[in-house]
């Protein structure tokens, strides 16, 4: 009887300290930052077969703070990208210009966690409708901004696939284009600068090794009102990143916003990119 009470209490033991190495990592923050800079350009001198020598480059940034306790975890992720194309003598144009910040804090569960966050959204510097001319200025920093909270249940399987629903706060700012982003059209008198919305959001991410050394990345965001639930906000970023080295990357780009508020056609941006990758930590 007491050798096997020793033995259940040295397994219990070894259960123990193994239990503490593999939660090592716990109360400690995990930090990520990666750039990557995609260009290209042509020059031309004396060339008698046609062209116009031309530049275009852009600059992106992910940057990661993750922390992790025993009944709780926290990950802030900011993302920008900024870029500039130039052909010939023309002025030079916008083809990036947006930042976002997420911050999320879970709670303790088995299966679902509680959590609440909160969703920074802004364009970064002025953006122009080119299709006018002369151009037409139709943003610039937070003019429009959205800001987001909300509460909910997550759940999360691996880091392949993580989901999270909620009860949702949404604040949409706006000033010099407020007739454009935030204007109730319900009071033709007022120009509202300020539009404030409660209802339901959903965000889902999904990461997937396609071939090796081939990264799917997938983002898609879900909201509405409670006074629209048949008019919902779309907006879905994905990108496919093929690593060449460490420190060159081939990227394509896929991002598709449907926002009634800003326009009634669904909205679509694509890029492919050869580009610098630089990771910090």
């Amino acid at each position: 009887m007491k050798k096997s009470l020793l033995s259940i209490l040295l397994l219990f033991s070894i259960s123990i300290i193994n239990g503490n190495e593999i939660d090592s990592t716990l109360n400690k923050w995990k930090p990520s930052l990666i750039t990557s800079v995609n260009m290209s350009q042509v020059a031309f001198s004396n060339w008698v077969k046609g062209g116009e020598s031309s530049y275009s480059y852009v600059f992106n940034m992910d940057w990661v703070m993750k922390y992790k306790a025993p009944d709780w975890s926290f990950q802030n992720q900011f993302k920008g990208s900024l870029g500039h194309s130039k052909t010939g003598s023309e002025e030079s144009n916008i083809t990036a210009n947006n930042m976002f910040n997420e911050t999320v804090l879970k709670g303790f569960g088995y299966i679902f966690k509680p959590y609440i966050s909160n969703i920074i959204r802004t364009p970064i510097t002025n953006g122009y409708d080119y299709k006018k001319d002369p151009k037409v200025q139709i943003v610039s920093f937070f003019d429009p901004g959205y800001v987001t909270q909300s509460l909910g249940l997550a759940y999360k399987k691996s880091d392949i696939f993580q989901s999270r629903l909620g009860l949702a706060f949404e604040e949409s700012f706006a000033k010099k284009f407020a007739s454009r982003y935030t204007d109730d059209s319900n009071t033709p008198n007022d120009v509202e600068t300020f539009k404030f919305e409660t209802g339901i959001e959903s965000i889902t991410d999904l990461k997937y090794e396609v071939f090796e050394n081939v990264l799917y990345k997938g983002k898609l965001r879900l909201f509405s009102g409670f006074d629209r639930l048949d008019i919902w906000d779309v907006a879905m970023d994905n990108s496919l990143t093929a690593k060449v080295n460490s420190w060159l990357n081939v990227n394509v780009t896929y991002l598709i916003i449907h926002k009634v508020s800003e326009s009634l056609r669904t909205q679509t941006q694509e890029a492919i990119q050869v580009g610098v990758v630089y990771s910090f930590f």
